[in-house]
């Protein structure tokens, strides 16, 4: 028996977000669970991310009955996983630690083994919260360092910086950096480390570097998890798995590759003629993308790409010999550290599967796709589509007044969105800095962490009114209101669960949780009596009271 290799499988969480708005319903996911439940993968990640506010906001459906009803047919055979940003959770703001818990402890009782925790500004006092209360309650701890890289100063964008008396900032983002990060998160009581590359900008020469210095350092597991927008995903997955990386984050084919995670499929070939164990029940993985290409169909009105994949079955498809030597010749490349042919000879093999081809532009800018396409579509409901490589150029001047951030949910969005703001108030002849987001000002401010670079004083003041950070004070935090909701007279939480809901997605969840109840009770509405009703009203009032 070779090297164990570790397949955390994506496509119910991180697949579906990427490729389809995360817009798979309870009856879709039902289909694939008997198929799960037999594909032998070491942990399968359903929850978290975008989940739970979607099901809420266009499914009508209870996050919570889907983790339960996922853990009740999978049981135990593979673990079950969700991604928290730390104290932030969900949502922009940090929480106090009374909401941290209940909520860990509840994503726990319902099902999940790993809860990934990862913080936007790789600020890990913002994880110790989250940390402390997932072990507390029986869950492994899957702490997740997010990979990003130093901005790129042209040279008349150094000069603008010198004028404004503010210096090159030095490379932050060094291999030591992550080293050093992880390093300390497993003294926190990390049970696996995650190099998590939101944004597919690790490339094959890098992962050579880190994994095996992450291995030096550490005494647990190591996770790489990429996307293949740029084109680095799969050359990047390979490298690792050569170098010695543990666990690899893969989607089935054809939710896999393009703004998702490489595909399953073909990492597997690579495990096999590299003698690598898996585990993987390639016949059953086979049956389940059979159905995710029905499933793809069924959602193609939120499929972005429709570029469907090359059908291929592991358990009795075939590769043709030149197909077949592309491989053996890119396991070549990553051991000779060979970064140009290994590129080359990966961008063939995703050719050949009819994955999306690398997108140049993204891998260029070097912020994530997502982030990439919401800016223009900012841009073009502004009517101003014209100013796209202007802000492409000052990405990196706003990402240092911020305090060179990692670009990740949510600071991606609170640079991007500034920064296109920003570049139409310039093209108006504005102040660069006249409009300000809230969310920018806090994070100026402090409110959201410690940046990994500092905040020139200067410029803090200008943005908040204060020189000093000022941290974000958990005492002010104000529970969201359970107000009762008239036309059936009871309140819109009714238990722990539904409160949870409340705190972390304020106006999704009352919304939902308002339509759910009414629905529930419209045949005691239309059936019963005036006095029945009440005596029903009364009933469950003196239930939530006690």
């Amino acid at each position: 028996m070779g090297r164990k290799l570790l397949i955390r499988d994506l496509t119910l969480r991180d697949g579906q977000q990427s490729q389809l708005a995360t817009r798979m319903t309870q009856e879709q996911i039902d289909r694939l669970l008997p198929f799960f439940k037999e594909a032998n993968f070491y942990a399968t990640e359903v929850w978290g991310g975008a989940v739970p506010d979607s099901a809420m906001r266009y499914l009508n459906e209870d996050p919570w009955e889907r983790l339960e009803r996922i853990k009740d047919f999978m049981g135990d055979s593979s673990k079950l996983t969700a991604l928290s940003r730390g104290r932030n959770l969900f949502g922009y703001n940090p929480y106090p630690d009374d909401v941290i818990e209940g909520f860990n402890r509840y994503a726990i009782e319902s099902g999940i083994d790993i809860m990934r925790i990862f913080d936007a500004l790789n600020d890990i006092d913002n994880m110790v919260s989250t940390i402390e209360s997932v072990k507390k309650y029986g869950g492994e701890v899957d702490c997740a360092v997010c990979y990003t890289v130093d901005p790129k100063f042209s040279l008349l964008q150094k000069l603008m910086l010198k004028l404004r008396g503010k210096s090159i900032p030095p490379k932050i983002f060094t291999i030591d950096y992550f080293v050093e990060k992880a390093k300390r998160l497993e003294s926190l009581g990390a049970d696996l480390i995650t190099i998590k590359d939101m944004a597919g900008l690790i490339d094959p020469k890098v992962t050579a570097e880190l994994i095996p210095a992450l291995k030096r350092e550490l005494n647990i597991p190591i996770d790489l998890h990429t996307h293949c927008t740029p084109g680095y995903g799969l050359a990047s997955v390979l490298m690792g798995i050569i170098k010695g990386v543990d666990i690899v984050d893969t989607v089935i084919m054809n939710f896999s590759e393009g703004p998702a995670a490489p595909s399953v499929e073909v990492v597997q070939i690579f495990a096999r003629k590299l003698g690598l164990d898996t585990n993987l029940n390639v016949e059953v993985i086979g049956k389940i993308n059979d159905e995710l290409l029905k499933i793809r169909k069924e959602l193609q009105a939120f499929d972005k790409l429709k570029k469907i994949p090359r059908q291929f079955h592991l358990d009795h498809d075939e590769l043709p010999k030149k197909v077949n030597d592309l491989f053996d010749k890119a396991i070549k490349d990553a051991q000779d550290e060979n970064i140009p042919d290994l590129l080359n000879h990966v961008h063939k093999i995703e050719k050949y599967f009819n994955f999306p081809a690398p997108d140049h532009r993204v891998q260029k800018a070097e912020i994530p796709g997502g982030m990439y396409t919401n800016m223009i579509s900012q841009l073009e409901t502004m009517r101003v589509p014209h100013l796209f490589d202007k802000v492409l150029k000052v990405i990196p001047t706003v990402r240092l007044d911020a305090g060179l951030v990692p670009l990740v949910t949510p600071t991606s969005q609170i640079v991007g969105a500034q920064t296109v703001t920003s570049v139409i108030n310039r093209s108006k002849r504005k102040p660069f800095y006249s409009q300000v987001s809230l969310q920018f000002k806090n994070l100026v401010m402090g409110k959201y962490g410690k940046t990994p670079y500092p905040i020139d004083p200067d410029f803090r003041e200008k943005i908040t009114g204060h020189r000093e950070e000022v941290p974000y004070d958990v005492d002010g935090y104000e529970k969201a209101e359970n107000s009762i909701i008239d036309e059936i007279g009871v309140p819109l939480a009714e238990n722990e669960r539904e409160e949870l809901l409340l705190e972390l997605f304020p106006s999704v969840a009352r919304d939902f949780l308002r339509k759910s109840k009414i629905e529930k009770f419209r045949d005691l509405l239309e059936k019963k009596s005036n006095e029945e009703y009440a005596t029903l009203t009364e009933a469950l009032r003196d239930d939530y009271q006690n």
